[in-house]
């Protein structure tokens, strides 16, 4: 809808554009959105400390008064944990998506199911990709926002319920776990990202903030279910601890790097997830076909 960058740090600003979509400069597109940016910043060395040291808060500022001193004071007043963002970032009301991706960028469609399947979206901040290929595989789509009561959902009657990514510390948004607890197993549910975070919360199960997070492009992912691996894109700072999980929920998926959770799912409640982004294009399209899994899922309820 828009963009929620806080401030862009970067170590070289091109002076000139070739792509040909493009339509103004970087430092014009963010001072009409107040979104502040500096470069000529050695962006390596920033690197090597989160390298070392992970995640740290930083603060921009273009008041030259202040000492850094008072600078390091803003930074220790501002945490990421236990703090809501997705209620910044998700839209107001509820609205129906019907955009399937451009037949330009289309792939894997030869016998693709054509059935219409109703889905509700909870909007976490969630990326418009995700609607667009759901609406590719056959569905009609809800957009919720965030706050949306899960007996308003029902008494929609979905065939499917989407929990989508979002920023921040999934344990800061008590109102979202408590509205996936109310829908587990009422109807087939699919969580990206924060989806999969607060899914993990709602099953009894534990989050924790990362030393790193995953961040990028390039991250192998082990499907445990078929042996593949993915080359996924991920971005996230908190991740599902599986030993915390209930029996019956199956970790479907591990990211190679470190071992952590990248999936789940539960053939009894009617639900699975993901860690990082199947909608991206890192590249191939390893884990678009998830989303034919949700249809799956919908399908094997309705015969039910």
């Amino acid at each position: 809808m828009q963009c929620f960058l806080a401030g862009l740090v970067i170590r070289s600003l091109s002076i000139s554009t070739s792509n040909w979509r493009c339509k103004e400069t970087l430092g014009d597109y963010l001072a009409e959105r107040n979104i502040m940016g500096i470069y000529d910043v050695d962006t390596r060395a920033i690197t090597r400390r989160l390298r070392e040291d992970g995640s740290l808060i930083g603060v921009l500022s273009t008041e030259n008064s202040k000492s850094d001193e008072e600078l390091l004071e803003m930074s220790h007043t501002w945490d990421i944990v236990a703090v809501d963002l997705i209620s910044g970032v998700s839209c107001k009301s509820p609205y129906e998506w019907i955009d399937r991706t451009a037949s330009d960028w289309e792939f894997n469609d030869n016998g693709r199911n054509k059935e219409t399947f109703n889905v509700v979206a909870y909007d976490f901040g969630i990326n418009h990709n995700i609607l667009r290929r759901l609406a590719s595989y056959g569905c009609k789509i809800t957009v919720v926002p965030s706050t949306w009561p899960a007996s308003e959902t029902l008494k929609m009657k979905p065939d499917g319920v989407l929990f989508s990514n979002g920023p921040g510390d999934p344990s800061a948004v008590p109102y979202a776990v408590e509205a996936v607890k109310e829908l587990i197993g009422k109807n087939p549910i699919f969580g990206i990202c924060m989806g999969h975070q607060l899914l993990g919360q709602a099953l009894g199960g534990k989050t924790f903030k990362m030393k790193f997070g995953h961040h990028g492009g390039n991250h192998p992912v082990r499907n445990l279910r078929n042996g593949c691996v993915e080359i996924s894109a991920q971005n996230h700072n908190y991740a599902v601890d599986p030993k915390s999980l209930p029996e019956g929920v199956e970790v479907t998926h591990v990211t190679l790097n470190d071992g952590s959770c990248a999936g789940l799912a539960s053939s009894k409640m009617k639900l699975m997830s993901l860690q990082y982004h199947p909608e991206a294009s890192p590249g191939p399209h390893d884990s678009d076909p998830v989303f034919g899994e949700f249809i799956q899922l919908m399908k094997q309820e309705k015969k039910a």
